[in-house]
């Protein structure tokens, strides 16, 4: 028998699909598709938090309309839904992490540690448990069977997606061989526009709702309010110093600031100033010119290989390869190390504003189809000294605060 559309010998009525709904197109369009196309769906919303204020609010996902929207399409194409309480898994596995390392000066990214975690480890274990054949979601990604491996296993890689504008590759580097041999992308060959198109055909509730772009859980889009609200002792006053150690005022809270921040700063040189780095050791927030946010050299930890070999077998020499630091940047040229046990990436041009916390993705190029190699999350910065250097050589005295 030939494949079914989804990579099984088997004739898609014999193939159990889960679907993770989170209310919005374009999770809703795949599980009518895959409907539609005579497979066995079971779709599955989570319930990740509270709801309070953020019910109604436009741009949130996975809220309380949301669950609501989930149902009205598994009533309308006919197949099961359930509501998952997953509201204790999301504070421990995601949200309690998020506030620590928001803490400690870094610019952690929820919705990748939501994916690690809850989505494709939690849910994909209930999924397993229902017997399904896969997991699928609203992911604008590429996953296709490779070549088989030296012992006749085939798995799957992971590739950006048709569409490059909503290209989410850098939100999923973390996930593991494993989960992606059990995971399926129907939209990853897929515009959006299509997308939205075939909602109205199917005559959907939700085809004309807004994208989530907010994170789920901050009601108002603002990090340290919902820091505070958790650790109501996060904000520990302390001085603001320029890159040159110069004491340039006081803050009420590193919470309140963000590497590469430029406004609300709370103190002026006459020239324009940056947030450069974050120390909660000494409660210190560190300023400069934005010649100074400059950064060539990254070491990265909880790395997720899913290249070709054994990842800590890689030339010694480094590997050279592609890796996005930010979500809307494209991929710019970088060499992989691994020296004295640590990942290192070396830019082949500085970037401002890295901070520890966030993610660096590999790819094999910089072309809109390439392949993801996975990725790690930064542990430390290596700021490039000669512009430092060359930024703070000569300075004007502070105005005032």
């Amino acid at each position: 028998m030939a494949l079914n559309s989804l990579g099984f010998d088997k004739s898609p009525a014999d193939t159990r699909v889960v679907v993770a709904m989170s209310g919005g197109v374009d999770s809703s369009v795949v599980a009518c598709l895959l409907k539609r196309q005579g497979y066995d769906v079971v779709g599955m919303t989570l319930q990740l938090y509270d709801h309070g204020a953020a019910v109604h609010r436009k741009g949130a996902c996975c809220a309380g309309q949301d669950i609501h929207d989930a149902r009205r399409v598994s009533e309308q194409m006919g197949f099961p839904h359930y509501v998952l309480d997953y509201e204790q898994r999301f504070r421990e596995q995601v949200i309690d992490p998020f506030a620590a390392a928001y803490i400690q000066g870094e610019t952690p990214i929820p919705c990748v540690a939501c994916n690690q975690t809850v989505k494709f480890s939690d849910l994909l274990t209930t999924a397993r448990e229902l017997g399904a054949d896969c997991l699928a979601t609203g992911h604008y990604i590429v996953s296709r069977d490779g070549p088989a491996d030296a012992g006749g296993a085939v798995h799957r890689q992971l590739f950006r997606p048709a569409d490059s504008d909503k290209d989410q590759s850098y939100f999923l580097f973390a996930t593991t061989q494993e989960q992606l041999d059990f995971l399926r992308f129907p939209l990853g060959e897929v515009p959006k526009s299509e997308t939205r198109r075939l909602a109205e055909e199917m005559e959907l509730s939700v085809a004309a709702k807004s994208d989530s772009q907010d994170i789920c859980f901050v009601p108002k889009g603002k990090y340290s309010d919902i820091i505070a609200k958790l650790k109501p002792e996060a904000g520990e006053p302390g001085d603001i110093v320029h890159v040159d150690g110069r004491v340039l005022g006081r803050h009420e809270g590193i919470i309140h600031y963000t590497v590469g921040q430029r406004r609300g700063i709370g103190v002026a040189t006459g020239d324009p100033l940056y947030v450069i780095g974050l120390d909660s050791g000494s409660a210190t927030v560190t300023v400069g010119p934005r010649e100074a946010l400059a950064t060539r050299r990254l070491v990265l930890r909880d790395v997720n290989w899913l290249g070709d070999g054994a990842f800590y077998e890689l030339d010694e020499q480094g590997v050279d390869l592609f890796v996005r630091i930010r979500s809307t940047r494209p991929p710019c040229p970088a060499t992989l190390r691994i020296a004295d046990g640590e990942v290192e990436i070396e830019l082949a041009e500085s970037e401002d504003g890295i901070s520890p916390g966030q993610a660096c993705v590999f790819y094999a190029t910089a072309e809109p189809r390439t392949r993801v190699l996975g990725g790690g999350w930064i542990k430390r910065t290596e700021r490039d000294a000669s512009a430092i250097a060359a930024a703070t050589s000569a300075l004007p005295e502070p105005a005032g605060t």
